[in-house]
């Protein structure tokens, strides 16, 4: 038991090394765009969310498990958010002759 969490421990602490040099490395005008995609990304947590809810046998677990998947879904929801509202700051503004027309100006 006591061999299963220092090994847990020790993986987790590498995993948070890794992650910070990695964000480190990245510049600042990428980094909301690579977080945003991360957070989409973390699909994988209500996955986990909704097996660990199917080995969940007291009312402590059931609750658990319930706000973890909601946490889970609201961070993918974010994510998918900011991604769009990013990607509407570099499209190209439509004019007023544009707009009343109906054509690009291109």
């Amino acid at each position: 038991m006591m061999q299963a969490l220092f090994g847990n421990l020790a993986i987790f602490v590498l995993a948070l090394l890794v992650g910070v040099e990695v964000i480190g490395k990245i510049p600042s005008t990428l980094h909301t765009p690579m977080m945003s995609g991360a957070n989409a990304i973390h699909g994988v947590v209500v996955a986990g969310a909704v097996v660990t809810a199917s080995l969940a046998n007291s009312p402590v677990g059931y609750v658990l498990t319930f706000i973890a998947g909601a946490l889970a879904a609201a961070n993918v929801f974010g994510g998918y958010v900011v991604t769009d509202r990013i990607l509407k700051m570099f499209t190209k503004p439509k004019g007023p002759a544009a707009v009343a027309t109906g054509k690009d100006e291109s």
